[in-house]
């Protein structure tokens, strides 16, 4: 397992959550929920937090199916991922699996009595705490980087 911090973004047309693990790349935890209307502005954030935290990489949840294919929404996290990826150079940023992420985090949130209206903009940082244990989690028993690297094209 390589040592050092990771950031995980959950990415969403509304709200962005972000999560961090500690440098030993055991626990995840929320960070914050940036807005995700303005994109620019939400990249500039993500910049910042970037520059703030100096992760080893940062891992962006790729939304599939639960048959494995790639629609309209993980056109545009791609998309996304390539812009953050050129914005953090050159910290890498990976594309994980991340199907099931929000519900598996509201799932839990339910569970430990927080309401949906409350936890609206928390469940975007808790999907992110998700996507990433699960990328640590992949590594740990892999023994490689978890998903693929963005390219940064263009």
């Amino acid at each position: 397992m390589r040592r050092g911090r990771r950031l995980a973004v959950d990415v969403g047309d509304a709200r962005i959550g972000v999560a961090s693990s500690d440098p030993d790349g055991l626990l995840a935890t929320p960070v914050e929920t940036v807005p995700g209307k303005d994109r620019a502005g939400a990249l500039r954030r993500l910049g910042a937090i970037v520059g703030e935290y100096e992760p080893l990489e940062v891992v962006v949840g790729l939304p599939r199916s639960l048959s494995g294919q790639e629609g309209p929404a993980a056109l545009k996290v791609r998309d996304f991922a390539g812009e953050l990826a050129k914005l953090v150079t050159p910290v890498p940023v990976r594309l994980v699996d991340e199907r099931m992420s929000t519900v598996t985090a509201a799932q839990s949130m339910r569970a430990s009595g927080v309401s949906s209206r409350k936890g609206r903009g928390r469940i975007d940082q808790a999907a992110a705490v998700v996507i990433l244990q699960s990328a640590l989690e992949t590594e740990r028993t892999s023994g490689r980087p978890p998903g693929q690297c963005v390219e940064m094209g263009g």
